[in-house]
């Protein structure tokens, strides 16, 4: 079988769980698994994808495994940075899991890997200049160009999430405060419907009622099915997500100029609910409205998925690459020792020659040394 028509496993570490599924070349899952996501030890974590992975690998035939991670990837993808969610510092990930797996492993931002996925094969296909932004337990993001990830001088480009759009604003997770995920991502709606229960509002009746009257078990999909229902309090609560969602956008628009907006992650299982009030609020916010050409808004197409699906896809065009390295090296390594080869045995023959002269077994011409193409192997003798 071809590489380009060999399964991979894709799997997808964020702040809360790790899910992994066999994906084929077309995108397709053929199997799946999901585990919580241990964030306190690394080697945990590590323990986690090597049980996942060898539990598919018993069932189906795998030549690489993509790992989409939430932090910071450096420019090699071998080694987790930081990690705002995660116990991930300066961690070595690629090695780590490759020595346990016996297996070639690409490590790759889970934002990049979801564009990826939703360049090939979702809502972003056919689009030359992609934005990807995942609205999950905090915001991702990634840049697409002409085919190519833009992954930036040190490999942690796309962390739009940490733009800082409310100065003193809220704390974030990785040390400042007004990031834009504390406003526009699945934490910063739970906080929102959380504050609102335990105010004591009125209005709150129907989120306390959905959490059994406990307001710590509020969740963002909780306030995003009340939202469905028609719950005017969970609408407003997206609604206001949506709007940051749309500022923010502005913001990219006007340093990256894309044809097109892919909204993935968690919180844009909401629809319309959030993309409506975040093209409005894009518009508005737009640097140069109404005289410039504007980005497309759209939902990602692949779902929670998409970061397990682009990682799969990256670690076959991974493996693929290597072996035709692997090849290409075989062969010129291959050249090269025939050649080497060529050119000893005709030194051997001069060598000969001249032992002849000298011993005075018979008088020749003078040698001729051999020509630099038959030293190059390149003339038979």
């Amino acid at each position: 079988m071809a590489l380009t028509q060999a399964l991979t496993i894709g799997i997808d570490i964020g702040g809360t769980k790790v899910a992994a599924g066999v994906v084929d070349p077309e995108g397709n899952i053929l199997d799946r698994l999901r585990r919580d996501t241990p964030t306190k030890d690394p080697r945990e974590t590590e323990d986690a994808i090597a049980e996942i992975v060898h539990d598919l690998e018993s069932r189906h035939d795998v030549i690489a495994v993509g790992i989409g991670a939430a932090g910071f990837v450096d420019g090699t993808r071998s080694s987790v940075l930081f990690a705002p969610h995660l116990a991930w510092r300066h961690e070595p990930l690629r090695d780590a899991v490759e020595r346990r797996l016996g297996l070639p492993v690409v490590v790759e931002n889970d934002a990049n890997a979801a564009a990826w996925s939703e360049w090939r094969f979702g809502g972003g296909q056919g689009e030359s200049h992609l934005v990807c932004v995942t609205l999950g337990t905090g915001i991702g993001g990634a840049i697409l160009n002409d085919g190519a990830l833009q992954r930036g001088k040190f490999g942690i480009a796309g962390e739009f999430g940490h733009m800082q759009v409310v100065p003193g604003g809220h704390r974030c997770e990785c040390g400042n405060r007004g990031c834009w995920e504390q406003y526009a991502s699945g934490n910063a709606l739970t906080r929102e419907a959380r504050e609102l229960a335990l105010s004591g509002s009125p209005v709150a009746h129907n989120l306390l009622r959905a959490a059994d009257g406990d307001p710590r078990k509020i969740n963002g999909p909780m306030v995003t099915a009340l939202a469905k229902d028609g719950d005017p309090v969970a609408v407003e609560l997206l609604e206001d997500v949506g709007r940051w969602l749309g500022i923010g956008l502005a913001n990219l628009a006007a340093a990256l100029d894309p044809g097109t907006f892919v909204i993935g992650g968690g919180v844009s299982d909401a629809g319309e609910l959030l993309l409506a009030p975040a093209r409005e609020a894009f518009k508005r916010t737009l640097t140069g409205r109404g005289f410039r050409p504007e980005a497309r808004i759209v939902r990602a197409v692949l779902g929670p998925e998409a970061g397990m699906v682009g990682a799969a896809d990256l670690a076959r065009e991974e493996a693929t690459w290597l072996r035709r390295v692997r090849v290409k090296t075989t062969a010129v390594t291959a050249k090269t020792a025939a050649a080497r080869g060529a050119r000893s045995t005709r030194l051997e023959r001069a060598a000969r020659k001249s032992v002849g002269r000298r011993t005075g077994m018979r008088t020749a011409e003078p040698i001729k040394e051999p020509a630099p193409a038959e030293l190059n192997g390149d003339t038979e003798a």
